[in-house]
């Protein structure tokens, strides 16, 4: 009778030991697939962030050109001087030669 109860007891703690076993391995897996969800889409953030610091430097540069383009419109003299070479314009007796560029 000793030995069954001892058995018994031994085949209980088998029990315990495996449903334990088994539901720390799912609690670990569990935890490695949320973190590397989550790490998955830190790395899509950064790279994004990436991007978009590119896009913003260059933004900022454009945005420094307009500005320099605006206050140099803001001159007669190169308003004049842009007209004359963008769209061919000419002073009085000017004559205008367009040579092609290569």
């Amino acid at each position: 009778m000793a030995k069954k109860k001892k058995s018994l007891k031994t085949k209980k703690m088998q029990r315990r030991i495996l449903l334990f076993g088994v539901s720390s391995i799912v609690v670990i897996v569990t935890i490695t697939f949320t973190i590397g969800r989550y790490w998955a889409e830190i790395y899509d953030k950064y790279q994004e962030k990436q991007a978009l610091d590119k896009q913003l430097a260059e933004l900022k540069d454009k945005e420094a050109e307009l500005r320099l383009d605006a206050k140099r419109l803001q001159d007669p003299d190169y308003i004049a001087r842009y007209a004359r070479e963008k769209y061919l314009y000419s002073k009085e007796g000017e004559f205008i030669i367009k040579i092609p560029e290569e």
